[in-house]
């Protein structure tokens, strides 16, 4: 049974390059960072599907391109479900004259690392997250 999955809430089938290879990234990512993992849900979704999450389980009104929940039981892997926005994907992509695709890839990476329990509010957690997406998405392209 494959520990990690993709779907769509309200958006069409994106076009992400090598999924089952990404797939098996992500579990490395947790072997890795040395976290047991037993389910990942990522869910790709529009601005509006992820803002109403945004809005009902965090009390955040703003857009956001990523929000990562950890359901993991005590004792147990990590359980987790990551919803992610394509059209903030996008929109950053832009911003940040990124290709989509290598944008989308940091993104995913970004809510493994949530789950492997990195943070991102003060700077210096910022600088780590950073370092670790670099890093793993360098490590992604060249294997």
């Amino acid at each position: 049974m494959a520990k990690v999955k993709f779907s769509y809430a309200d958006v069409s089938a994106i076009t992400l390059k090598n999924k089952t290879r990404v797939k098996q990234f992500i579990e490395e990512i947790f072997y890795e960072e040395r976290k047991d993992l037993d389910a990942l849900q990522y869910v790709f979704c529009s601005d509006e599907y992820l803002l109403k999450i945004n809005q009902s389980f965090l009390q955040h009104n703003y857009y956001t391109d990523i929000v990562t929940f950890d359901l993991s039981e005590n004792g147990k892997g990590t359980t987790g479900e990551v919803y992610i926005s394509i059209d903030r994907v996008r929109d950053n992509a832009i911003v940040h004259q990124a290709h989509f695709q290598n944008e989308l890839l940091r993104v995913i990476f970004h809510g493994s690392l949530h789950l492997c329990g990195y943070k991102d509010k003060k700077k210096s957690e910022i600088t780590l997250m950073r370092d670790k997406e670099e890093y793993y998405l360098r490590l992604f392209e060249n294997k």
